[in-house]
C-alpha cells in the first residue's frame, strides 16, 4: 500500500477522533422543550405579586440610583415576567427594551468554567491536576510576602501547586490589578501591563496569562478565596485543551446549542445598536460613562482579539436564561446534553470546605456560588442549592433547583451605591410564587 495513501487514511482517522472529541455537546435520550414564554398562572406564580418588580424599578428609577434596567422571572421553562425600564443610555429618548444587550462582565465566568468542564467529560484532564502541566510558565509559583519601598518584592516559593480546582473555586491566589483589594497588587499588575478585565488592544489571552504567570501570588494555592483572573486562566485552559480560540470554542458548544445567538465577546456590526451604555450618575444626572482603565465601547471597538474567560461576555437577558435552564434541566437542552446529571452535581457540590468570609451563608462550587442549608436558617430568601453570581455593571441572577425558578435583572451601571433591586428582586420573584 502506497506511504501517501497510508498517510492519507492516518489524517482522515485523526481528524474524525478529534471531531469526536470536540463534539463537547450530544444528542439526549432527554428532551426538554426551549425556554418560551408563558403566563405566570401556568407555572403557580402571581401576576399581580410579580408586578411588584415594575414597582421596584420604577422606584429607583425615580430616586435616581439607576437609569433603567432589565428583569426576566421564569419557572419550569416558561418566561412569566419579562420587562424592560428606564433608559439604554444619557439620551433620555434612547428607552431600554428586554432584548437589548448588556456587559455581561462577571457573568461570563459560569460559562467558561461550563466549558472547561464539558472537556472534562472527554477525560482531558483531571481537577486537581496542576496547571503547570499545561502552562509551563506557572510552574515554581511565589507568594507576596513584602513590597520594600524601593518597589523590589521579596516572596517565598508557594507550598503547593495552583490546580484546575483552585482556578475555578478561586482558591488559586491569582488577583485582579487595579481593581484588586490590596494595593501592593494593583501596582504590581499595573507594571507588568496584565490586563484586568477589558481591552480593545491587540492582546490575546494567551499573551496576558503567561504574563500573570510570572507574578506573585495573593497567598498559598487552596489557602483562601481571592477573587481574580483565575476563570480568565480558564479560558486558556479551554484554548489549548480544545485546540480552538475561546470565543469559537463557547459558540459551537454552549451558545449554538442553547440557542444564545445574541451572546457574544465582541457584537457584530448589524446588532451593535442594541448594546446598551454603561451609565454613571454626576451632580443628578447620568451620563455615559467615561473611559478609564478600559475603554466601555470594548464589545464593538477595538482590535476584538481579548478573550476574557472571567469578564468579556454581553448578551441579552434572555440568552442568559437559557443558560440557566440548562443546568435546571440537569445539563440538557432541548434534546442536546451539554453536560451530564452527575457533572452538574459534582458542579453544586462544596469544593470550598467549611464557610470562609467571603460565603457566610453559602460556598462556592465549580462554576457559581451555592446557597447553603446554613444560609436558609439565617433568614436568606434563598433555598439550599440556589446557584448565584453577578456582574461588574450591576447585574444579578439566581436559579433555585427546589422551585425551578430564574431570576435575572441586568443594569449597566458604575460608581453607584445606592440601588435596592440588588436585595429587592430575589424577595420579589420567590414570594410570588402561588402554589
Amino acid at each position: 500500500m502506497p506511504t501517501t495513501y497510508i498517510c492519507r487514511i492516518s489524517f482522515i482517522i485523526i481528524f474524525l477522533l478529534n471531531y469526536i472529541l470536540l463534539s463537547a455537546q450530544s444528542n439526549s435520550q432527554k428532551t426538554s422543550p426551549l425556554l418560551t414564554y408563558g403566563d405566570a398562572s401556568e407555572v403557580a406564580m402571581s401576576n399581580d405579586r410579580l408586578s411588584r418588580i415594575d414597582s421596584i424599578c420604577l422606584q429607583e428609577i425615580k430616586v435616581g440610583n439607576i437609569p433603567g434596567a432589565v428583569a426576566l422571572v421564569a419557572r419550569h421553562g416558561k418566561v412569566v415576567y419579562h420587562k424592560a425600564f428606564g433608559t439604554a443610555s444619557a439620551d433620555p429618548a434612547r428607552l431600554l427594551n428586554k432584548d437589548n444587550i448588556f456587559r455581561l462582565a462577571s457573568q461570563t465566568k459560569a460559562i467558561t468554567s461550563t466549558g472547561l468542564m464539558m472537556l472534562w467529560e472527554q477525560g482531558l484532564f483531571r481537577l486537581d491536576d496542576p496547571i503547570s502541566k499545561y502552562i509551563p510558565e506557572f510552574s515554581h509559583s511565589k507568594v507576596l510576602d513584602t513590597v520594600y519601598p524601593d518597589g523590589s518584592l521579596q516572596t517565598i516559593p508557594a507550598l503547593r501547586e495552583i490546580t484546575i480546582r483552585h482556578l475555578l473555586t478561586h482558591t488559586s491566589g491569582i488577583g485582579y490589578g487595579i481593581i484588586d483589594g490590596d494595593s501592593r497588587m494593583q501596582k504590581i499588575y499595573h507594571d507588568a501591563g496584565i490586563i484586568d478585565l477589558f481591552t480593545t488592544q491587540p492582546i490575546t489571552i494567551a499573551d496576558n496569562i503567561k504574563k500573570l504567570a510570572t507574578l506573585p501570588l495573593h497567598h498559598h494555592p487552596g489557602d483562601k478565596f481571592t477573587y481574580g483572573e483565575s476563570i480568565d486562566v480558564v479560558g486558556y485552559l479551554i484554548e489549548i485543551f480544545s485546540g480552538m480560540p475561546l470565543d469559537k470554542y463557547l459558540r459551537k458548544h454552549i451558545f449554538e446549542p442553547l440557542d444564545m445567538h445574541h451572546t457574544w465577546f465582541y457584537i457584530p456590526a448589524s446588532i451593535e445598536d442594541r448594546l446598551v451604555s454603561v451609565q454613571t450618575n454626576k451632580d443628578g444626572q447620568w451620563i455615559d460613562y467615561p473611559k478609564t482603565f478600559y475603554d466601555p465601547d470594548y464589545p464593538k471597538e477595538g482590535a476584538k482579539t481579548y478573550f476574557s474567560g472571567g469578564a468579556g461576555l454581553s448578551g441579552t437577558a434572555l440568552d442568559y436564561a437559557k443558560f440557566l435552564q440548562m443546568y435546571l434541566n440537569e445539563g440538557e437542552y432541548n434534546g442536546t446534553r451539554l453536560l451530564s446529571r452527575n457533572t452538574v452535581r459534582i458542579i453544586m457540590a462544596n469544593h470550598i470546605g467549611e464557610s470562609w468570609e467571603s460565603f457566610p451563608n453559602a460556598y462556592h462550587g465549580l462554576a457559581f456560588k451555592v446557597q447553603s442549608e446554613e444560609g436558609v436558617t439565617t433568614g436568606d430568601i434563598h433555598n439550599a442549592g440556589t446557584f448565584m453570581w453577578g456582574g461588574y455593571f450591576n447585574s444579578q441572577y439566581f436559579a433555585d433547583p427546589q422551585e425551578e425558578i430564574i431570576g435575572i435583572i441586568i443594569k449597566q451601571t458604575r460608581d453607584t451605591n445606592n440601588d435596592d433591586t440588588q436585595w429587592k428582586f430575589p424577595i420579589i420573584v420567590m414570594q410570588s410564587i402561588d402554589d
